[in-house]
């Protein structure tokens, strides 16, 4: 069963990486992908809490940041020690004809730091200010989800890393969240 999921995996990969790749794409995802592109979204987002947020805000971006900590040290020093996944540049298989837009990483492949970052600052957010009645909350999810798909475009990871980080990174956002409703009483801003 193992060898079948890796092996659609590989195919998901190579249709991604190499099948729907166009001049375009290669240009914006490295771009999409590259975490300084969205120091302005962080600043909105630090501006906005710290308007609505009132004399939670401090709590809040602490919390926010703890969620970006965990996410990153478990995803790094626990999950990818312990799977040892290659990633595709150093795949006996797929090292053959992936297309890499950025540089080789040494390191390993699942689950994709950047997913489970992306995604559990992604729930958090959208935990946290759901309340709000605002429809944007959801486009933390878009957003997490095309920095997934720009990993996989570059040749960063398969499909399965990043769908594997990003259900950590839910999960982590959620527990966060959760502890920040309960520290406060609910997720309503004051």
């Amino acid at each position: 069963m193992l060898e079948s999921i890796l092996h659609t995996d590989r195919q998901l990969f190579s249709t991604i990486n190499q099948s729907w790749s166009n001049s375009l794409f290669d240009a914006v995802l490295p771009f999409i992908r590259n975490q300084y592109t969205w120091v302005p979204v962080y600043m909105y987002l630090l501006v906005y809490v710290l308007v609505n947020f009132k004399q939670r805000a401090l709590w809040w971006i602490l919390f926010f940041l703890a969620t970006f900590a965990l996410t990153d040290l478990i995803s790094q020093q626990v999950v990818k020690q312990i799977f040892d996944r290659p990633r595709p540049c150093m795949d006996v298989v797929a090292s053959e004809t992936v297309r890499m837009l950025i540089r080789c990483s040494d390191g390993f492949s699942f689950v994709s730091t950047h997913a489970t970052n992306h995604f559990g600052l992604s729930m958090f957010i959208f935990q946290t200010m759901k309340h709000f009645g605002k429809p944007w909350v959801w486009l933390a999810f878009v957003w997490a989800a095309l920095v997934c798909y720009a990993q996989v475009y570059v040749g960063a990871h398969f499909p399965v890393d990043v769908a594997g980080g990003a259900l950590l990174g839910c999960f982590l956002g959620w527990f966060t969240s959760r502890i920040y409703a309960r520290q406060f009483g609910g997720l309503v801003l004051s």
